[in-house]
């Protein structure tokens, strides 16, 4: 559920409430193309550029008041930074860890599909 919020007095609209459905650490698929990755931060709403997102194909642009979330990704061939909408991912049910450069430097210990961050970045 969405919720819409205005200020009375300013007349200034506040974003929708969106809730991220996964956190740091977890490996995901994207729906379409099949490609896996790491979470390692996530956007609450669409922070990328307008010429990004012009880029994607008119049909298949994603809303951009829904979570969007960098992974670190891996498509069999490459390794490399991805952007995607809460919309287009799944949990990756093949308890294989992903095959990423950066890993080891953002994350320790890989267990039950998920990847622990290292204490030096908690927040």
């Amino acid at each position: 559920m969405k919720v819409t919020i205005q200020n009375i007095g300013t007349g200034i609209t506040v974003p929708p409430v969106v809730h991220a459905r996964f956190s740091i650490g977890d490996v995901l698929k994207h729906r379409s193309f099949g490609f896996r990755g790491v979470v390692f931060d996530i956007d609450p709403v669409f922070a990328n550029s307008e010429e990004w997102y012009e880029s994607i194909p008119e049909h298949a642009r994603p809303d951009k008041q829904q979570p969007f979330y960098h992974l670190l990704a891996e498509n069999g061939e490459n390794s490399y930074v991805a952007y995607v909408s809460q919309q287009n991912l799944v949990a990756d049910d093949s308890e294989e860890p992903v095959d990423h450069p950066a890993i080891t430097g953002l994350f320790g210990d890989y267990a039950d599909g998920k990847y622990q961050l290292r204490p030096r970045h908690r927040h």
